[in-house]
């Protein structure tokens, strides 16, 4: 029982890690950003090239290497998503919805195959695994490497959490979820907030890229895809715009998936994500700690 619950929360940080960029979008500029699991992709094939460059630093010393290139891929990353969000997401701000999200789908399908240009088709192997010492705690097997990503991943939640909530960027992107034009007014810089907002959620998702390719292992350039279902799946749960349902929504994926796949097979694991979407869209679209809203008119 221990053991499945430290995997669920392990794999849920992931989950939790990709689905705040989802969240954060939506509730500044209500847009679902489809594309978003492939900057996890992304993150996890720049965090590739940066171990094989960095060699012998590797080999020597594996978790400090794969720490400094955690650091250097959210920048990679968050760049590269508000490279995104100029190029395709600014120009169609005012259009129908389903316009941008026709075009989010477009740049999903771009990111992949552009990353399966540039780096191929065929998997790739990881040069960090997290192996290492075993501890016991509560009757699981926790390794150290485990527990300094659960920690980073626990970190950077946190940091984000009292960012929104206690900073002069978190209350102007509060402000903009509210009333773009009304935060326009009061001197709020709306483009660059957004902008701000998309270089955050697209380096927490480099983040998870990076950690996913450090615990499974392998990687290829379709790997975005799945998560980034179950990111807005966890989104969906928690309440899609609140980052703490957010980061709840996360970890309880995890869980339900590993507790799944011990009782009915790891086949089964997906069918528990999406079983579970399907269930709060139909009982309580809000999410656990989402709310109702009423749309302007």
């Amino acid at each position: 029982m221990s053991q499945l619950v430290w995997n669920g929360l392990f794999v849920g940080s992931f989950y939790a890690l990709v689905a705040l960029g989802y969240s954060m979008v939506y509730g500044v500029i209500k847009l679902l950003n489809f594309a978003h699991g492939d900057l996890y992709m992304l993150g996890a094939f720049s965090g590739f090239a940066m171990l094989g460059a960095l060699g012998g630093l590797v080999r020597s010393q594996s978790l400090l290497a794969l720490l400094l290139v955690l650091v250097a891929t959210m920048l990679v990353t968050g760049l590269a998503g508000m490279a995104l969000e100029r190029v395709a997401y600014r120009p169609l701000r005012g259009a129908p919805r389903l316009s941008l999200l026709i075009t989010a789908v477009g740049a999903s399908f771009a990111l992949e195959y552009g990353t399966r240009a540039a780096a191929g088709a065929d998997p790739r192997v990881y040069q960090v695994r997290l192996g290492g010492t075993t501890l016991h705690v509560l009757g699981a097997r926790v390794t150290v490497q485990q527990l300094v990503l659960v920690a980073i991943a626990v970190a950077l939640m946190v940091a984000l959490h009292r960012l929104v909530t206690g900073s002069r960027q978190g209350r102007a992107m509060r402000a903009i979820a509210l009333d773009p034009v009304a935060a326009r007014l009061m001197g709020i810089d709306v483009d660059a907030v957004i902008a701000r907002t998309f270089f955050l959620g697209s380096a927490l998702a480099g983040a998870a890229g990076v950690m996913a390719g450090g615990y499974y292992g392998k990687i290829d350039f379709l790997m975005g895809f799945i998560i980034g279902l179950k990111a807005f799946t966890a989104a969906v749960i928690g309440g899609i715009g609140n980052i703490p349902g957010t980061m709840l929504g996360g970890l309880l994926l995890g869980l339900l998936e590993s507790f799944g796949t011990d009782l009915l097979g790891g086949e089964w694991r997906d069918v528990f994500a999406f079983g579970c979407l399907i269930l709060f869209l139909t009982v309580r679209p809000t999410g656990l700690l989402g709310e109702r809203v009423t749309e302007r008119v």
